[in-house]
């Protein structure tokens, strides 16, 4: 039998909300112009090997740590231009036309473009003849780009190939956006 003195004991792993505690501090550091960019790399890579919390302790020693007044403030500063932009996305969504969706029992799908003999016609030169469809799968509302020369977006993201929607969305053909609505 042996004794436990026999064995060597190693420190815990370090946790990752530990050493994700460390490259945010040397982050905001570089950030606030603390340290230069070749200390930060230097940094980040002893962080990431650091095997104790001692060694990452030394690696933000030297930088300001935040208080809990500062923390409040900017956390209130945050919240105010979050609201900001929420309002002027909300805004924006109210004024867009909106677009109906078919109803869901149609067996074809909706076509869209320049195209006379398109379900939706559009004549806006930002939008293709043959630009897109709006089809029902599986109970989803499907919007696939037929190859358009600028683009079908689903809440501001580029369409490549087909993206699901539904009622709320904000799509768009070339430069004309629409948000979708129920029957």
């Amino acid at each position: 039998m042996t004794s436990s003195f026999e064995f060597h004991t190693y420190p815990a792993r370090l946790s990752d909300a530990e050493r994700d505690k460390a490259l945010k501090a040397l982050r905001d550091g570089v950030a606030v112009g603390r340290l230069s960019h070749d200390t930060f790399v230097r940094r980040m890579e002893l962080a990431l090997t650091a095997r104790r919390a001692d060694e990452l302790a030394v690696l933000t020693a030297d930088l300001p740590t935040e208080g809990r007044v500062s923390r409040l403030v900017l956390g209130a500063v945050e919240a105010v231009s979050g609201f900001g932009v929420r309002l002027r996305t909300a805004w924006q969504a109210e004024r867009l036309p909106k677009l109906l969706l078919p109803h869901p029992g149609t067996v074809h799908p909706l076509r869209i473009g320049r195209d006379p003999g398109s379900g939706l016609r559009l004549s806006h030169e930002t939008v293709s003849r043959v630009h897109a469809e709006l089809s029902r799968q599986g109970g989803m509302w499907v919007l696939r780009d037929l190859g358009s020369t600028n683009g079908t977006t689903v809440n501001g993201r580029r369409v490549v190939g087909a993206a699901v929607v539904r009622e709320g969305d904000r799509i768009g053909f070339g430069q004309m956006a629409f948000r979708l609505a129920g029957n």
